[in-house]
């Protein structure tokens, strides 16, 4: 292998565009990640449940992060640029200049976040029509997506924003207008967050009912018209403007792109993981799922034929792996879910403090702790009392309710140490079996899932782990590469350079194993007693509200 990489390597640069942060990789031919940069942008909160970006902020930030990882290679290695990014909407003018989504009139403020809830009215309409478009979403939609967004914009900033409007753009998609200069469309966006589908199209019927019908002028210009698959180049590469400003060369090829997600699933699903004895192993892809975790988690499931699953988004064919189709569970708010019960503690800055001194992160300074104070049971053992259900910022799969508000059940007035850990303890724990929820709902409709791929920030942490393995009772993947979505993206370039014939080929070669995390079968009576206390505490919540809501 040595040998190998000393002959002529080449190497693609992958930029990933997460919520809070830009990062981008070198990336060689064997999927390792050779150098790694990320730079924090911007997050506007100008109310409740608005969040706001800038396009500008985010491209400078991506010129940025690009010039350092390719600093001192050989530019004629690098050969194929991928994007990825939040599924974000960006509006900007007839010519291209940024439009406010906001009632300031802050025209930099051009980005309405994926975790923006503002258009909750508008999506309960949009819902209400139950058009057939609504079938391929797990017939609701979600606030997450555009046209709730788009209808939002409408209603509230008609003058200002909506009759200025040249084009709305998803952001992985924005992305690659800026590198190329070409508006076409990835149908990965298209598919799962506006109701396009592959072998339709757009649907006049949808856009008239909803109104939006003004979308549809010059047949659906300003939100694409010119769809490519995730891989395919695009136009003639980089733009000389582009390509100073990322310091690459002109016309380096630049695939159509992915969101965020459907980035790390490509990382982590088609690894070869002959030798590690997973049930997966010479099984279909499709016995896969692979889960993308950061401040909200993905749910991938791939599927031969065409699933639908009950709250669960899709089937969108070809949207992450050509040839397949996508269903896509998902959890609102996972990485953020911890951080806010986390600091939100009185006990946190005793933590802060501890881990300091300690020279740890804060998670790995509890993790210890829980170690500390487990005794001689297993640590799940400790939240025998303590049960939190997580939809925090409302349940996005399979519940599909917005409404739906946390609850932590078995307090105490003791506030110490002890009792943040178990509060952290728990609240992981309430993802997993959030998690445990949607592979159940999606077995229940025909996936067949054996082994879980998992990637992001959260997957880092060893605990958040081995409780998805000991709550859903299947072995984990953990990818050689920490950083699976820029592997992805990076992906998406070298398919787009030529130099792999498919996705196909390019995510085996380039998807790595690092680390298999076998369930704890001894503990799963615990963990069935516990699921069950889950599933009752969603009941219960319901149940009192219609008791509040009774006249």
């Amino acid at each position: 292998m040595h040998s190998e990489k000393e002959a002529a390597v080449n190497y693609y640069v992958g930029i990933d565009v997460g919520s809070a942060s830009v990062r981008a990789a070198l990336v060689d031919e064997f999927g390792t990640v050779v150098a790694h940069a990320d730079q924090p942008i911007q997050i506007w909160e100008p109310q409740t449940d608005h969040y706001e970006q800038s396009s500008s902020d985010i491209w400078a930030a991506c010129c940025s992060v690009t010039k350092r990882v390719v600093c001192g290679v050989d530019a004629r290695r690098i050969r194929g640029l991928g994007f990825d990014a939040t599924c974000s909407l960006v509006v900007v003018d007839k010519h291209f200049q940024p439009l406010a989504v906001n009632c300031e009139g802050q025209n930099h403020r051009n980005v309405i976040m994926w975790m923006d809830h503002r258009a909750v009215s508008q999506v309960d309409r949009i819902n209400q029509t139950q058009h057939k478009v609504l079938s391929y979403v797990g017939g609701t939609m979600s606030v997450e997506m555009q046209p709730p967004k788009l209808l939002w914009i409408k209603e509230n900033l008609q003058e200002s924003c909506w009759e200025k409007a040249g084009y709305f753009f998803d952001l992985p998609d924005f992305l690659s207008w800026k590198a190329t200069g070409v508006t076409a469309r990835s149908l990965c966006t298209l598919v799962c967050k506006w109701t396009y589908t592959l072998d339709g199209g757009w649907d006049d019927s949808f856009w008239q009912m909803i109104g939006l019908e003004d979308l549809m002028k010059e047949k659906y210009e300003k939100i694409g018209n010119h769809v490519l698959s995730p891989g395919e180049s695009i136009g003639k590469g980089l733009t000389p403007e582009a390509a100073r400003d990322l310091g690459l060369p002109e016309g380096t090829a630049v695939a159509a792109s992915l969101i965020d997600a459907h980035a790390g699933g490509l990382g982590v699903i088609g690894a070869d993981v002959k030798g590690h004895n997973l049930p997966c192993e010479n099984q279909p892809i499709t016995s896969r799922v692979a889960m993308i975790c950061g401040t909200s988690s993905c749910h991938m499931g791939i599927s031969e034929t065409p699933i639908f699953v009950p709250g669960v988004w899709g089937p969108y064919f070809s949207a992450m792996v050509p040839g397949f189709w996508l269903n896509e569970g998902g959890q609102s708010a996972t990485g953020k879910l911890i951080e806010h019960v986390v600091q939100g503690h009185v006990a946190f800055p005793e933590l802060e403090a501890r881990a300091k001194a300690s020279s740890q992160s804060i998670y790995t300074y509890l993790n210890s702790h829980l170690d500390l104070i487990k005794k001689s049971l297993p640590v799940g053992f400790l939240t025998v009392d303590l049960h939190v259900w997580p939809d925090f910022h409302g349940n996005r799969s399979p519940l599909t309710d917005l409404t739906l508000k946390g609850m932590v059940v078995g307090l105490t007035l003791s506030q110490g140490l002890d009792e943040l850990a178990l509060i952290y303890l728990a609240t992981i724990q309430a993802i997993a079996f959030g998690t445990r929820h949607i592979l159940e709902t999606m077995q229940a409709a025909g996936h067949r899932i054996n082994t879980l791929f998992l990637c992001g920030g959260l997957s880092k942490n060893p605990l958040f782990v081995q409780m998805h393995a000991d709550i859903t009772g299947k072995p984990i993947v953990l990818s050689k590469e920490v950083e699976s979505v820029l592997v992805g993206a990076a992906i998406l370039g070298a398919c787009a350079s030529g130099d792999f014939a498919t996705i196909q080929e390019a995510m085996v070669k380039m998807g790595k194993i690092g680390r298999v995390v076998q369930p704890n079968h001894g503990d799963k009576r615990f963990y069935d007693k516990k699921y069950q206390v889950f599933l009752k505490l969603v009941e219960h919540q319901r149940e009192y509200r219609s008791i509040m809501q009774s006249h």
